[in-house]
């Protein structure tokens, strides 16, 4: 279904203010299977700006053209060489503004309901609804949508997903606030090398008139959003590591000793016969080896942890056999994984999809600590030689990437809550909130974002059935956890 589009005021088309002379940019390995994928849409939602809508849709062009000046590829188009080899053609062709007229809508109707729906009226707030991105060949790869509203002001992208993954995605956008509030420097410069194992001589053959998507864009879903505080997810990387020794002062690999002292002493995390302060836990803790831990030395990250935590929560709910196999999917950034490393700025797609598979039954039987090793266990496993062999695997059978739920027991985890989606201040403040448009949602499919509070809260964009959605909203480990704001 294709989202009710609002009044367009103008539609008009941007090029970059200086002539590109980019060379074109061959498609990698990871841009090409996204070809089957619909186009990128994320946008922030703005109070008022502090000036007429005219005057700022007249600086957005300004700055948007100033913009593509560092982000030739988005000004271009897509082609593909007798060869078959598809590749960005730096063409300065241009990018698509359009300024739509929601003046009946107001700011508090797109944060959505206290039952956390998201509102069909954030559909409306982006172009190229539905669009395919292999339709880059002859449609521009970027468009900026933006929706005038009764109190405020929607900025949206549509971006080309063979071109951008969500870190050049961010890039852009961060780039375009920058120049927009008056940067004379922009502070990330992207890089577009194009001399990595990426790059590869395998020919992805595409049918007649180019891909679909291979997912049903009609099947009913539900659409909320879930958040995390930061206390609970503390509380919930605890729980799932509350018998493993404590890594002091460690916050990427294990709990941060420091964030659970700070807390108050009323504060208590609850384990199954006690309850304990944080103080008083992390005593117990450093003296404590619990037999029931598979491997008590790994240390489960926050995010595994609340992967974990959605993985069991949804597999209740989609009530399956104990002997179907489900899948959690997690999409890994690349750039690091390599050797030698892409640069943390490579613009692009760097992504692979980790699946992770396990039956219902030990889903549901074991403990949460178990499937977060799991995850964490092929997350930690995904170095250099894995992507390689990605890489190898791809290129015997080059083909898009299959998104959707082809068996009813899969999860998609994408985006990330590491992605600085509120670091975006046009001009008059940062964003109220970030929102996606329809682009690429079925069943299972979720997006991680960053909490507006920033200090590691966490917003799940959860896309479900109904009735699979019910039953997660029932579910009292998973719904524990769930913040009220």
């Amino acid at each position: 279904m294709v989202s009710q589009s609002l009044p367009l005021v103008s539609k008009s088309t941007v090029f970059p203010d200086q002539k590109s002379c980019l060379p074109d940019l061959k498609l990698s390995v990871s841009d090409l299977p996204m070809l089957s994928c619909h186009y990128i849409q994320k946008g922030g939602l703005f109070t008022k700006p502090p000036f007429p809508i005219l005057e700022l849709i007249s600086l957005l062009k300004i700055s948007l053209s100033q913009t593509l000046v560092h982000f030739p590829p988005l000004a271009g188009r897509l082609t593909t060489d007798d060869d078959g080899y598809v590749y960005i053609t730096c063409n300065d062709a241009g990018v698509e503004f359009i300024h739509a007229n929601g003046s009946h809508i107001c700011v508090s109707d797109l944060l959505g309901s206290a039952d956390g729906d998201v509102p069909e009226a954030v559909k409306g707030c982006f172009a190229f609804d539905q669009t395919v991105s292999y339709q880059g060949h002859f449609r521009p790869i970027l468009a900026v949508q933006v929706t005038e509203l009764a109190d405020g002001v929607f900025i949206g992208c549509a971006v080309n997903h063979a071109v951008t993954d969500g870190t050049s995605f961010w890039n852009f956008f961060n780039t375009f606030a920058e120049l927009t509030r008056g940067v004379k420097r922009i502070s990330r410069t992207p890089d577009f090398s194009r001399d990595s194992i990426l790059i590869s001589p395998a020919v992805l053959r595409l049918p007649e008139g180019g891909p679909k998507v291979t997912f049903s864009g009609d099947a009913p879903v539900r659409e909320r959003i879930f958040r995390f505080s930061r206390e609970s997810i503390l509380k919930l990387k605890a729980r799932v590591n509350y018998n493993n020794t404590p890594k002091w002062g460690d916050r990427d690999g294990g709990i941060d000793a420091a964030e659970l002292m700070g807390k108050q002493s009323n504060d208590t995390l609850k384990f199954p016969d006690r309850k304990l302060t944080p103080l008083a836990w992390l005593r117990n803790a450093v003296s404590t080896r619990e037999a029931n831990v598979t491997n008590p030395t790994v240390e489960i990250s926050s995010f595994q942890s609340l992967s974990a935590l959605l993985w069991r929560g949804i597999t209740r709910a989609r009530k399956l056999p104990t002997s179907k196999t489900t899948t959690f999917r997690m999409a890994v950034n690349c750039r690091h994984r390599l050797e030698p490393k892409l640069d943390p700025l490579y613009f692009g797609n760097a992504i692979q999809s980790i699946p992770t598979y396990a039956s219902a039954g030990d889903v549901l039987g074991k403990d949460l600590r178990w499937c977060a090793e799991q995850l964490n266990t092929n997350v930690m496993a995904h170095g250099s030689s894995t992507v390689r062999k990605y890489i190898e695997d791809w290129e015997r059978d080059p083909r898009c990437f299959p998104l959707g739920n082809f068996d009813g027991a899969m999860i998609t985890m994408g985006s990330s809550p590491r992605f600085p989606m509120y670091d975006n201040d046009f001009g008059w403040g940062r964003p109220v909130s970030v929102r996606s448009g329809r682009a690429n949602k079925f069943d299972g499919k979720i997006s991680a974002f960053p909490g507006r509070e920033g200090g590691g809260c966490v917003d799940l964009e959860v896309i479900l059935a109904p009735e699979t959605m019910a039953g997660l909203e029932s579910d009292p480990e998973f719904m524990q956890y769930v913040s009220v704001y």
